[in-house]
């Protein structure tokens, strides 16, 4: 079968640009407004993308940075935003965030397998180890773990989470009414897991679903996250403001992964990109100096607080002048780098390294013609950038909707991108095998020595 773009779409209701909320277009009540989520995923599957995603934070703001003006400071808990939407669509997946570090595998567990029951096979989990000492003070600590002991708790996490997924094999119910047998115990297993994170015996008490596990999806570019990435991802967001740096990562990770033994064509790199469209370049611009301008100074400092880390004080700097050195911290690390990294290579002041990264908070942002974004999302998905795109609208309906309309049409004329869905679930859709479960497999092997 010929290679297709993969495709998600970052949606969160209250917009993805810090200022969107105030654009025109955009429902200011849009976080909380569950019409306006139905609305945005049953564009999302009229437009054919595989997944809507969604980040989410365990505390006021973005990292530890209060935007005070920002549509995203409250909005729905993922997994049960994405359980109303479900019925609401048929073949659209969902990947929600669940952190780590402040979850319980068994919760973790139990709520996605939910989720995948609910949506008949659709659901993802975004595996995040969650930064910020505001997220720590509101789960019984002062601070927030240090980087690297994050990862290893996740990198525990997920493997005790994917073994709970198989504790019934996929033929364990027989529900017979004339026997009274309704299921097999002999198909029901305990996982014992033992480790210096969790303890944790199960089994769980939710069955498989239609695509066998949740989708694992991961988004570090650390080292630690590039570890955890190529060991347990499926799908792996990543932001880049070059192709040779997406191509350097891209090329890495399915180096590692082979390493691991696992196949690299199972493991779906998809950066992320806010595109500005326009039907001529004039209106792209025009799209993006409107959104800018709406900007509050106060949020845009907060943004760059809780980009790098939460550790940089911005008062009394004057705006028009360079970013200062961000301390170090145990936060996002690789994006306190990129933001670091655009800064010195625009040679941006303050604001407008701010302006800039307020539309996707250092993902690749364009603003130009729907041939324009097609050309950059071919270039890098034909030279070893991407298997496909998370795509950013910076505000909403219309920056989905102008995708959906304007470059989904022109990808499909170039034959990058399917007509229709290949299949119901999620992992069919994205090309990726169905998980056989491991208590099976070695029952399997048991039976043929």
């Amino acid at each position: 079968m010929t290679r297709k773009i993969r495709l998600g779409a970052f949606l969160p209701g209250g917009g993805q640009h810090v200022a969107s909320w105030r654009h025109p277009d955009q429902p200011a009540d849009g976080a909380v407004s569950f019409e306006f989520h139905k609305r945005l995923a049953q564009t999302a599957e009229r437009g054919l993308f595989d997944a809507y995603f969604l980040a989410d934070n365990l505390a006021i703001g973005f990292g530890s940075a209060r935007e005070g003006g920002n549509a995203r400071v409250a909005g729905f808990e993922p997994v049960t935003l994405f359980s109303a939407l479900a019925p609401f669509t048929t073949h659209l997946g969902f990947i929600a965030t669940a952190s780590t570090t402040y979850e319980e595998p068994y919760t973790t567990a139990r709520k996605f397998a939910s989720l995948d029951l609910i949506s008949s096979g659709r659901a993802g989990w975004n595996v995040v180890t969650t930064t910020g000492d505001a997220t720590a003070q509101n789960f019984n600590r002062e601070t927030q773990l240090p980087h690297a002991e994050r990862y290893k708790r996740a990198a525990e996490h997920v493997a005790v989470v994917k073994a709970l997924w198989d504790s019934f094999e996929d033929d364990a119910f027989l529900r017979d009414k004339e026997s009274g047998v309704f299921f097999d115990p002999a198909k029901l297993h305990e996982i014992d897991h033992r480790g210096p994170h969790f303890k944790v015996r199960g089994p769980l008490n939710v069955s498989r679903s239609p695509q066998g596990h949740p989708v694992i999806v991961q988004a570090g570019q650390s080292e630690d996250g590039r570890g955890l990435a190529a060991e347990t991802a499926e799908v792996i967001f990543t932001a880049h403001q070059h192709i040779e740096t997406a191509r350097e990562f891209y090329r890495d990770i399915k180096s590692r992964s082979r390493g691991l033994g696992r196949n690299p064509d199972h493991i779906l790199v998809m950066p992320g990109v806010s595109p500005f469209i326009g039907r001529t370049r004039a209106e792209a611009q025009e799209k993006y100096d409107r959104l800018t301008a709406l900007i509050v100074e106060e949020d845009g400092i907060g943004l760059l607080n809780g980009l790098t880390g939460g550790t940089l004080d911005l008062s009394g700097y004057d705006l028009d002048g360079p970013l200062p050195p961000a301390p170090p911290t145990e936060g996002m690390k690789s994006r306190q780098a990129l933001i670091r990294q655009i800064a010195d290579e625009n040679n941006f002041s303050i604001r407008q390294l701010y302006q800039w990264v307020a539309s996707a908070r250092g993902h690749y942002t364009i603003v130009g013609t729907p041939d324009d974004i097609a050309d950059m999302l071919q270039d890098w998905f034909e030279n070893e950038a991407a298997d496909g795109f998370n795509i950013l609208p910076p505000w909403l309906p219309t920056g989905l909707e102008d995708f959906v309309e304007l470059v989904i049409p022109e990808l499909q004329r170039r034959g990058l991108f399917r007509t229709a869905y290949e299949g119901r679930t999620l992992r069919e859709n994205l090309g990726l095998p169905f998980p056989v479960n491991r208590f099976a497999a070695q029952s399997r092997l048991q039976a043929a020595e």
